[in-house]
């Protein structure tokens, strides 16, 4: 009995690890999983889930010359959450590292 419960324990911390390595190697695959992530893990999961992410082509290109040096474009929000300081998180910048993309919050244009 306890052989029995040795290895089922094993197993599923195998299968938990085997999960979790898997949505962490696939959350950064495109702009728009980075921004979900981020949203995510910024404490706004319903928003993650359900908002609309469009490229911001104005604020991409009036910015240009510094977001081409970080390899970055400019995603606006549909539908907004709120943020710590209690306003709209419009804008996020999403930087291309390799194969991997990282968002973080831009601000408004």
């Amino acid at each position: 009995m306890k052989k029995k419960l040795i290895v089922v324990v094993t197993t599923m911390i195998a299968g938990c690890s085997i999960f979790i390595g898997y949505v962490i190697s696939h959350a950064h695959t495109t702009p728009q999983m980075a921004i979900r992530t981020y949203l995510f893990l910024s404490e706004h999961p319903i928003s993650a889930l359900t908002t609309g992410i469009v490229e911001n082509r104005f604020q991409t290109e009036l910015d240009r010359n510094s977001l081409e040096l970080q390899n970055a474009k400019i995603y606006s929000l549909t539908r907004p959450p709120l943020d710590v300081s209690g306003n709209h998180l419009i804008n996020v910048k999403v930087i291309k590292k390799g194969a991997s993309y990282y968002a973080q919050s831009y601000g408004e244009a």
